[in-house]
């Protein structure tokens, strides 16, 4: 028989946080419990999630605010990376998303590298849009330039 649980975590394939779901009493006492994933659906654990998933809402909401107002103090910005490079415009080695948040930090945009988003590493002297994810809900491109080192 099933047993109603409510979710404290976004879990993959069964629902997002403050959702009742129904689950194999198994489940629920060997993995969602014992890991705070999920507690039992009682009346007092309903309000008390509820009160969590707005405090969580409020809080999302001030980041993707505070993700955008970044977002438009970086729309003006672009990059320029230095880097050696042969005959052909072939670079000596590349551009990788750490070069390009220590370029963003050098401006004063304390960015971690693994919000910056390079299909693959720049490996030709140009110009790229890359695009940089603040938030999940906000993303923005920003031009880098990469320069031959003199």
């Amino acid at each position: 028989m099933p047993m109603e649980v409510i979710l404290r975590e976004d879990i993959e394939k069964l629902g997002s946080r403050g959702q009742l779901v129904r689950v194999a009493p198994g489940y629920a006492r060997n993995f969602l419990l014992p890991r705070r994933l999920a507690v039992a659906a009682t009346e007092g654990n309903k309000k008390i999630v509820e009160q969590e998933r707005q405090a969580h809402l409020r809080r999302e909401a001030k980041q993707v605010s505070e993700a955008q107002d970044l977002g438009k103090l970086m729309a003006s910005i672009e990059v320029s990376v230095h880097q050696k490079a042969g005959d052909n415009d072939q670079l000596f080695g590349s551009v990788t998303a750490q070069d390009i948040a220590t370029a963003l930090e050098k401006q004063g945009y304390s960015i971690d590298r693994k919000k910056v988003h390079l299909e693959e590493p720049i490996k030709q002297l140009g110009d790229y849009k890359v695009a940089v994810r603040l938030h999940r809900d906000v993303t923005i491109e920003i031009p880098v330039h990469v320069l031959k080192e003199e």
